[in-house]
C-alpha cells in the first residue's frame, strides 16, 4: 500500500498528469542512467513519497525539482500521475530554487551547480554579484563554478546533459584545453575508457610534447597508461643525437611532473591542504614561482633559437 504523502498545512499539493510538466529547465540537471534505475526501483516498491515542486512560468507548469522521478514515471506502468507543490517564484528565483532544492534532497552537484549559475549568468544576463546573492554565496564561488562550465566544449555539455558523459569524466576534461576535449572524449566512447583511465589519459594529453605523442594516447590510450604508469621513461629516439635524448628526457620528466603540479595546484591543492602545512609550503612555492619565471625567460629564448634557420 502506497505511503501517504504529507505537506505542512497551506501547501498547494496537487496530482499531475506526467504530460501536464514543461521541462524546460531539465538541461539543468545531469542525466544518469543509473540513479534513474534506483529511483524507478524505488517508485515500484514504495510508490511516491515526496512531491515534486513545480511552479507557473507563462501560463505552464514548469518542473524544478524532481525531474528523476518524472523519468522513472514514465517508464513504469500504471504511473500516469505525480502529487506536486506548488512553488509562487519567478523564472530567476526558480532557478535558484533548483540550487537549493539540491541542497537539501541530495549532495550537491559541482556540474549542476555550475550550469544554473551559467543560466542566471549567460542566458538571463544577471551579473554574478546578484546570483551570488541568490544562491547566498561568495562572488568568488559563483566565479569559480561559472569558470568550470565555461571549460567544456558544447558537445562535451550536450552529452553530459543526455547522461553520455558523466560528471567525473566531464571533471577530468575541464583540465584539457577546449580544442582537445572533443578528442578526448571521442576517444573515451570508442575504447570504453572508465572515469580513472579518462583521468590518466588527460594527464598523458597534457604532457606530451609532439603530435606524434598526442595522437598515440588518443588511438591507444590503454597502452599509452600502461607505458606510464610507473615513473616516466624516456624512450631512446634514434632521430636525435646523444645529446638531444638527453635534453628529451629532462624536457618529457618536465613536462610530466608539471602537468601532475598543475592539476594539483588547480583542483585538489587548496581543500587537501592543512592550515599547519601553509607557512611550511609557502617558501618552497615561492621558490618555484622564482625558477618558473626564470625557466619561461630561458625557454622563450631558446624557442626563438631553435626557429631560426
Amino acid at each position: 500500500m502506497p505511503l501517504p504523502i504529507t505537506s505542512p498545512a497551506g501547501d498547494s499539493v496537487r496530482s499531475l498528469h506526467l504530460s501536464d510538466f514543461d521541462l524546460r529547465f531539465d538541461r539543468y540537471r545531469l542525466i544518469q542512467p543509473k540513479a534513474d534505475l534506483l529511483m524507478a526501483r524505488s517508485l515500484a516498491k514504495y510508490d511516491q513519497l515526496a512531491p515534486v515542486i513545480y511552479c507557473q512560468l507563462e501560463g505552464s507548469l514548469v518542473l524544478i525539482d524532481g525531474f528523476k522521478r518524472l523519468r522513472a514515471s514514465r517508464t513504469l506502468k500504471g504511473i500516469t500521475s505525480l502529487q506536486a507543490r506548488l512553488l509562487e517564484v519567478d523564472e530567476h528565483a526558480a532557478k535558484a530554487a533548483i540550487f537549493n532544492l539540491n541542497l537539501v534532497t541530495s549532495k550537491p552537484n559541482e556540474l549542476e551547480e555550475s550550469w544554473i549559475i551559467y543560466a542566471l549568468v549567460h542566458d538571463d544576463g544577471l551579473p554574478q554579484t546578484e546570483v551570488a546573492q541568490m544562491l547566498g554565496r561568495h562572488k568568488s564561488w559563483v566565479n569559480r563554478r561559472l569558470a568550470l562550465i565555461e571549460r567544456l566544449t558544447e558537445e562535451a555539455r550536450e552529452a553530459l546533459r543526455l547522461g553520455l558523459l558523466t560528471p567525473t569524466q566531464a571533471h577530468h576534461l575541464t583540465q584539457l584545453q577546449r580544442c582537445n576535449q572533443n578528442a578526448a572524449m571521442q576517444s573515451a566512447t570508442e575504447h570504453a575508457l572508465t572515469s580513472r583511465e579518462l583521468s590518466e589519459t588527460v594527464k598523458l594529453l597534457q604532457s606530451a610534447s609532439t603530435q606524434e605523442q598526442t595522437q598515440f594516447v588518443l588511438e591507444k590510450p590503454r597502452e599509452a597508461i600502461r607505458q606510464s604508469q610507473d615513473n616516466y621513461v624516456h624512450q631512446w629516439d634514434p632521430r636525435l643525437s646523444t645529446a638531444g635524448n638527453r635534453a628529451a628526457k629532462r624536457l618529457g620528466f618536465l613536462l610530466d611532473t608539471a602537468a601532475k603540479m598543475n592539476h594539483w595546484l588547480r583542483l585538489t591543492g587548496r581543500s587537501e591542504l592543512q592550515a599547519c602545512d601553509r607557512p611550511i609550503l609557502l617558501p618552497s612555492f615561492v621558490k618555484l614561482q622564482n625558477e618558473a619565471s626564470i625557466l619561461i625567460e630561458a625557454t622563450t629564448d631558446f624557442i626563438k633559437e631553435l626557429q631560426q634557420p
